[in-house]
């Protein structure tokens, strides 16, 4: 499937030792060291500058959080103490007459159980980080298997399509027909005879030739028409004159002439879309006329099935029939928009939008 629903990849720096972690890039061990005690420099000078009367304790906090969360919490513990000393030393220089042994124990205190809380909730987001990496790492696995599966089972649901649609061709179709060659020499029996069970013998042969037809009809359908290249086109051109002649109802195909669709899993996709968006208005919407239109932008391919039918009720319900989730299986299946709605005029409109194939052969969807 192409994928519709990208993850953001989650920048972390995977397979590298602690200091690689908790080191923003192009910094290392020295360069912090410096930035911090020129900083705690800095606020030694102005609280130099601003008396002891001031104190400054607040905003040596900073360096001691930068040193806890890019070095670690054995840095963040030696700066705490430099910043005490710091502290001071410029009081002192300042001309503070002492300094209680108690203000010194408490602004230690502060300082270390404030390392140490910074400490723990960089680990905690450390942790986090790793969480969300290895989730996102598996969601990128489940992506790519429920991708590959996607596939499995369309390539398989094509190939068994493929048989009972061989099998009703070969084997019901002949047995009808033999029946009904069958039931042709009875009728001309009975004729020779000029007996009165001529008109129910006319009645059966009908019955078993429109029963040829229906499984003919019916086995068409499970073939997949040639796909390749411009073959979407001509696909639902065929689509759309097999309805009109097998269903007595105007049938319409639009385009912008040939438009040429390279990836052939695209075109098999919007061909069952467009067939099953048809069925749905023959079967369930009782429209007498369907409208299929395929339209080429610069970026984008856009299919649209309309009906003048009963259309859709004004809210649907909450589980959905077969057809509309096949539709939009097969649409998620290529990585297209999907839409069934009622149309203002009467009846229903589905669209299927899938971005076109730029030239690396990859599709830019939206």
């Amino acid at each position: 499937m192409h994928a519709s629903s990208d993850i953001l990849p989650v920048e972390v720096v995977v397979g590298k030792s602690d200091r690689s972690r908790v080191f923003p890039a192009g910094a290392s061990r020295v360069g912090l060291a410096a930035g911090c005690a020129a900083l705690i420099g800095l606020l030694g000078y102005l609280d130099y500058l601003t008396g002891y009367e001031q104190s400054l304790l607040l905003f040596y906090l900073v360096p001691i959080a930068l040193a806890t969360w890019f070095g670690g919490l054995v840095f963040g513990l030696m700066f705490s103490v430099l910043s005490v000393a710091v502290w001071v030393t410029s009081d002192l220089v300042a001309g503070i007459p002492t300094v209680g042994a108690w203000n010194l124990v408490m602004a230690l205190a502060a300082y270390v159980v404030f390392a140490v809380l910074l400490s723990k909730l960089r680990a905690v987001l450390g942790d986090l980080e790793n969480r969300v990496r290895e989730r996102t790492k598996a969601l990128r696995r489940e992506i790519a298997e429920r991708q590959r599966l996607d596939r499995e089972i369309a390539e398989v649901a094509d190939r068994e399509r493929r048989r009972l649609g061989q099998d009703l061709h070969d084997s019901l179709c002949q047995h009808l027909t033999g029946t009904a060659l069958t039931a042709q020499t009875l009728r001309e029996k009975l004729a020779a005879r000029s007996a009165p069970e001529i008109g129910e013998a006319d009645k059966v042969v009908r019955y078993i030739e429109e029963g040829i037809d229906l499984s003919r009809n019916l086995a068409r359908g499970f073939f997949s028409p040639e796909l390749e290249a411009e073959g979407l086109t001509f696909a639902l051109q065929s689509l759309a004159e097999n309805t009109s002649e097998r269903f007595q109802i105007a049938c319409e195909f639009e385009s912008d002439g040939v438009v040429p669709v390279p990836d052939s899993a695209v075109a098999t996709q919007l061909y069952r879309i467009a067939q099953e968006a048809v069925m749905n208005a023959i079967k369930h919407a009782n429209a007498e006329s369907v409208h299929i239109c395929l339209i080429k932008s610069d970026d984008s391919l856009t299919l649209t099935v309309s009906d003048d039918g009963i259309g859709l009720p004004e809210k649907l319900p909450q589980l959905e029939g077969l057809g509309m989730r096949l539709m939009s299986h097969g649409a998620a299946f290529i990585g297209a928009e999907f839409h069934a709605r009622r149309n203002p005029h009467g009846g229903t409109i589905v669209t299927c939008r899938v971005g076109v194939t730029n030239e690396a052969g990859s599709h830019s969807y939206e």
